[in-house]
């Protein structure tokens, strides 16, 4: 099957962007590892000791990062509904997040242990209908950070991906009850055209995640130079 003028385009872009290129010579799967790593050397969020979970983690860009940081102290646990090629000193779960059992089998192998950073780059498979794959989105995040609610520690930390649309504001606004910060990063690393962010929830203040209109609360979190606009 003969590769459309868009998937060229896209291929020469991709093999020939600077991370990708860095990725391949320093030993990472992907280039989404530079994004985790401009965010924690401004944020200092991982360290050698924590517990840490890794959702959307395939194929193990974010892990392999997240892996060198504990330097064999600690614990990481990451999930993704595709195959991911072992990583010393991570434990991998392969499952949909969306399923009842896997969420289980996620929490089975915490035992029940609390964890200090709740790491998420889970994204839908896009349908190019962007109405459709803003709410299959936010249905991703909403999980994401229910979980994040059920199993962090107080005063731990949930960095997540998200794309601003229908339905962001109410997260937004979840995400700020929960948390007793919420910034917003854009690392240099992500692609310009991109319209994706990561939102940062420092300092879990502890109860389940509380979803409701938006109304006065979402305030604005701090934001990086050059990033969108969040309100």
């Amino acid at each position: 099957m003969k590769r459309s003028k868009t998937s060229k385009a896209w291929m020469r872009e991709h093999v020939s962007d600077p991370y990708v290129q860095r990725a391949r010579r320093e030993g990472y799967r992907s280039r989404a590892a530079y994004k985790l790593e401009e965010i924690d050397a401004r944020d200092r969020l991982l360290r050698p000791g924590m517990s840490v979970v890794d959702l959307g983690a395939a194929p193990g860009g974010w892990s392999q990062l997240v892996a060198q940081r504990l330097a064999g102290r600690g614990r990481a646990v990451a999930l993704d509904c595709l195959e991911m090629t072992p990583i010393p000193g991570v434990d991998f779960i392969c499952g949909d997040f969306r399923a009842p059992e896997v969420l289980q089998a996620l929490e089975r192998t915490l035992a029940g242990a609390r964890v200090d950073l709740v790491l998420s780059d889970m994204a839908p498979n896009l349908s190019g209908i962007a109405a459709s794959d803003q709410a299959r989105h936010l249905h991703l995040a909403e999980l994401a950070l229910d979980f994040a609610c059920a199993n962090l520690r107080i005063g731990g930390h949930f960095l997540i991906k998200a794309f601003q649309g229908e339905g962001f504001p109410d997260f937004l606004a979840a995400l700020r009850r929960s948390f007793r910060q919420v910034v917003s990063r854009k690392p240099k690393s992500s692609r310009e055209r991109s319209s994706e962010i990561y939102l940062l929830g420092k300092g879990f203040l502890g109860g389940q995640a509380a979803f409701g209109t938006a109304g006065g609360e979402t305030g604005t979190p701090e934001e990086d130079a050059g990033a969108a606009p969040v309100s």
